[in-house]
């Protein structure tokens, strides 16, 4: 699990072990480290065994010098004949095996190396093996422990094992073999020159790497295009990048191991190579229009909604005689007949409209600002819609934003919430940036200072590409003592030391113009990091279908213009949009000029779907 086998002095470490075994001093030690966890507002203290080994980060190779008895009831390892060892033998079925078990997720193995060499946390699931061979999948996280002067010491592994449904017999991952005569390529060692063939060229050294190297160490490190194009150097290159798995690994370097998930389920019908082709072609983008039963009443406006996993999420809005709302609604669309339905909740937010609805770690609901009863807000309210009870909690940490409303906000990492921009109480328009992590124990809001900021403004768009990288567009901003539809493109990066918002250039591609300036459009973000622009309020054009893509990481951004089939939506603006798997976006709610009704959705297929295929 951890890095790389080494030698150590095993009774050095066994002394250590001993150390901290003594019978008061285990329990002690044993209740310490499971209270460890941190009580934050998403991971929670977990109700089965947890495993618990403690490694040596002063020492090569993270030698474990201790384990809880969790852990050997799970693996079937006495703690005595693992001490001294770097927790990697759980990867390998076999004790004899001289390297992982292929259905070892390398991404995820790479990602706990990067960890331990950056002194940062982990968190994720990694397929191990119990030391008869049984499959396991251990749900791991990982915390480096400091000492007082602030080194890393040891780092403390969490564990819940859980069994692996998994078919040994059939392995879906590839077995990549050892390539024992690489000089055999047909397409390497034979080359005809005229009438004569030149035999036993010098082999090209990529060519006598076996399977497994080429595959994992240069292949997964690709863009899906530069994959495709490779594959054509000979029929074993092309083999491996037909492989399905490789595939996938290409696609969780590029867009990293949560939109893959998210991706995991179309793949089932279309496979890899033929998802990615599509969605980086859009041959396969069309919208449809389609009806789903239940009733938001009463009925509203200026709402704000998101997607968590398949289902959609509306909150609040305005009513009748502006009325602020305080309910919320889901519509499941994994159901066979997707219905709205009221959640039932303890208690709720105070109502609001003009607020942002955003979804954190796949359920966690999270609620900010907007206006209220009593005028506008700056509070944060969060709800995990998957409790048994689920109840809006309040967060409070820090000094909060000013409170405003009309301003736009994501999520990074999936549990960072960033909010930029909007409208005082007086109507003065703002320009800050502010971030709020969720997952830590207190969360306390954080200003970004940035020395050159965008002008202030209300009704922009706040979209994330990549792991850090967040582009601002649009939007009413200050322009002098003017106030005026925005056009423009602001980009930044939260990994960078001193974040900074620069302005993005982008020009038309060939005969394509830049949108038209606007505010109240949606951008949404597609797995192939680049960003479609729909509706909005426009200066005295309406366009109903123009969809607008944008690749913000191009060398030369330029924005080009999409032709989409199908039943578009009316033009609309201050309308919500969500993404849903990945690969359908869908458009709810808006003004158009005549009432929206919520039971009539637009969908943005972005893939080829079987069951619109049945439909028509």
């Amino acid at each position: 699990m951890w890095i790389k086998e080494g030698d150590e002095d095993r009774e050095q470490l066994f002394r250590k072990r001993q150390k901290c075994s003594a019978d008061a001093d285990e329990r002690e030690a044993e209740a310490e480290l499971a209270s460890y966890e941190a009580n934050s507002l998403f991971y929670k203290q977990p109700d089965v065994a947890t495993a618990i080994v403690v490694s040596d980060a002063m020492e090569h190779d993270f030698p474990i010098i201790y384990v809880n008895r969790v852990f050997e009831l799970c693996t079937g390892f006495r703690a005595d004949e693992i001490l001294g060892r770097n927790c990697r033998f759980l990867q390998f079925r076999d004790p004899r095996a001289k390297r992982r078990h292929p259905l070892v997720d390398p991404v995820v193995v790479s990602e706990i190396r990067r960890c331990l060499e950056e002194g940062s946390e982990f968190q994720g699931e990694l397929l191990n093996f119990r030391k008869d061979g049984t499959p396991l999948m251990n749900c791991l996280r990982l915390t480096p422990i400091h000492s007082d002067d602030g080194v890393i010491t040891h780092v403390l592994g969490i564990q819940v094992f859980s069994e692996a449904k998994l078919d040994l017999s059939k392995t879906s991952y590839p077995v990549f073999k050892e390539t024992s005569n690489p000089q055999t390529e047909e397409s390497v060692d034979s080359f005809p020159v005229g009438t004569t063939q030149i035999q036993n060229l010098e082999v090209c050294g990529l060519l006598q790497l076996s399977d497994e190297v080429i595959a994992q160490n240069i292949l997964s490190r690709l863009t899906p295009r530069d994959v495709a194009s490779i594959g054509s150097v000979c029929r074993r290159i092309r083999q491996l990048t037909q492989n399905e798995h490789v595939r996938k690994m290409v696609c969780q370097n590029i867009w990293g191991r949560d939109v893959t998930g998210v991706l995991e389920l179309m793949t089932k019908n279309l496979g890899w190579g033929r998802l990615v082709r599509e969605l980086t072609t859009l041959e396969a983008i069309r919208w449809k229009k389609f009806t789903v039963g239940g009733a938001v009443e009463p009925s509203r406006c200026n709402f704000s909604a998101c997607a968590a996993g398949n289902r959609l999420v509306l909150f609040g809005g305005e009513g009748v005689d502006m009325q602020p709302m305080d309910d919320t609604f889901v519509l499941n669309l994994d159901s066979a007949n997707p219905e709205w339905r009221r959640v039932s909740v303890q208690s709720s937010p105070p109502g609001r409209w003009g607020h942002t609805l955003s979804c954190l770690n796949g359920s966690w609901l999270v609620v900010f600002g907007g206006c209220g009863r009593q005028g506008l807000l700056n509070d944060v309210f969060v709800l995990d819609l998957d409790a048994k009870q689920p109840t809006w909690k309040e967060v409070s940490g820090g000094t909060p934003p000013l409170p405003r409303s009309w301003h736009s906000s994501c999520t990074l990492e999936g549990s960072k919430l960033v909010v930029s921009g909007g409208c005082t109480d007086a109507g003065v328009l703002l320009s800050d940036t502010f971030l709020l992590d969720l997952n830590v124990e207190k969360p306390i809001w954080k200003e970004i200072p940035t020395s050159c900021t965008p002008p202030s403004r209300l009704g922009h768009s706040l979209s994330v590409y990549g792991p850090s990288k967040i582009l601002m567009l649009g939007g009413l901003a200050k322009t002098g003592h003017l106030r005026l539809r925005s056009g423009e493109a602001y980009t930044i990066d939260l990994e960078n030391e001193n974040p900074q918002w620069r302005q993005l250039e982008c020009s038309g591609d060939q005969n394509v113009l830049a949108p038209p300036p606007r505010l109240d459009h949606v951008a949404v973000t597609i797995p192939c990091g680049r960003i479609i622009v729909f509706g909005g309020s426009i200066a005295g054009l309406h366009s109903p279908s123009q969809l607008f893509l944008l690749d913000p990481c191009e060398e030369k951004p330029s924005w080009r213009t999409v032709d989409v089939p199908g039943e578009a939506p009316k033009f609309a603006w201050g309308h919500s949009t969500c993404v849903v798997g990945g690969t359908r976006v869908l458009v709810l709610g808006g003004h158009t000029g005549e009432e929206w009704i919520l039971n009539e959705l637009h969908e943005l297929c972005l893939a080829s779907r079987q069951d619109w295929d049945r439909d028509e």
